[in-house]
């Protein structure tokens, strides 16, 4: 594929799920990858992908502060930008 991919790629189950529900929400214009290897599962769109807290809450049906999903980031791909309401990762321009 030509076009580069950016977003997380996670080690926690209940954690990707979310993100994948949330991911689809935030960014309801991209195509949403997911690939799960098993051991991680890679959610991807093409040059930016972005999370609020809000989306991510809704799908866990719980809190959780963003900062929170650090431990379950094996990686990611693309530049990453993070704050308190949400993560963005994006390519550089």
């Amino acid at each position: 594929m030509s076009t580069k991919l950016v977003g997380p790629v996670v080690r926690d189950g209940e954690i990707a799920e979310a993100l994948i529900t949330a991911i689809e929400r935030d960014n309801p214009d991209a195509q949403v990858y997911v690939d799960d290897r098993g051991g991680y599962i890679r959610i991807h769109t093409e040059k930016y992908c972005r999370v609020t807290r809000q989306s991510l809450e809704a799908a866990l049906g719980r809190s959780c502060p963003l900062s929170q999903i650090e431990p379950a980031l094996a990686t990611f791909a693309g530049r990453i930008q993070s704050g308190d309401q949400e993560i963005v990762w994006y390519l550089e321009n």
